[in-house]
């Protein structure tokens, strides 16, 4: 089996439509660490062509634009889901990465958040070697001690059924990635590369 993963077959989603409601309403993904923001952090070390890179974001839009052109916001899941709840709500994480299936034209989707900005190294590779040994259709991180859910390759065959699961009212990331029982992946050893940056004291 292939240890390194096709890039033709990837598309890389950075998760940056939070509302920041622990950073004071900041967009977390512009934030400023170590002399930069956060999303050119992550964008760097993924080093991945640019037409390869979706940003979901629900702001700012013209400002994330200079790092992509495919720079997408939730609007589409959230309408898709009220259709038959007719309740809004904030849907997280998993919005973006609905609306981002429905925009890419790969079979894969890597999912990164915005506000962890020193992912692991060889992120992509690990995760396609555990996907095609598991012989599953995703893959999600395990630092040594919980799950990243946020650091996950996905099947976009799974629209459909992420879809549905957003209709039903349900936005807890967890809980969708219960029911598709993606392979694990053992990142503990570079368990401090998913720190993530949700508070003012964090920047620190």
């Amino acid at each position: 089996m292939p240890n390194n993963a096709p890039l033709n077959q990837i598309t890389y989603l950075i998760l940056a439509g939070g509302r920041g409601q622990r950073m004071q309403g900041a967009d977390k993904g512009l934030l400023l660490w170590q002399g930069k923001p956060m999303i050119e952090h992550i964008i760097q070390h993924i080093n991945a062509p640019a037409e390869k890179i979706i940003i979901s974001a629900n702001r700012n839009i013209e400002t994330y634009q200079q790092y992509t052109n495919m720079v997408i916001n939730d609007g589409f899941a959230q309408t898709l889901a009220f259709e038959k709840t007719q309740e809004k709500a904030f849907l997280g994480p998993l919005a973006g990465i609905l609306s981002a299936m429905h925009s890419c034209t790969t079979p894969y989707i890597l999912c990164l958040p915005c506000d962890s900005p020193t992912p692991p190294d060889d992120l992509l590779n690990q995760l396609w070697a555990c996907l095609q040994t598991q012989q599953k259709n995703a893959a999600l991180c395990h630092d040594g001690n919980r799950l990243q859910p946020l650091f996950a390759l996905l099947s976009c065959e799974y629209r459909p059924l992420l879809q549905d699961f957003l209709q039903q009212g349900r936005h807890k990331v967890q809980d969708f990635f219960k029911l598709i029982e993606p392979a694990i992946c053992d990142f503990s050893a570079q368990q401090n590369r998913f720190h993530n940056i949700n508070r003012p004291d964090d920047m620190r």
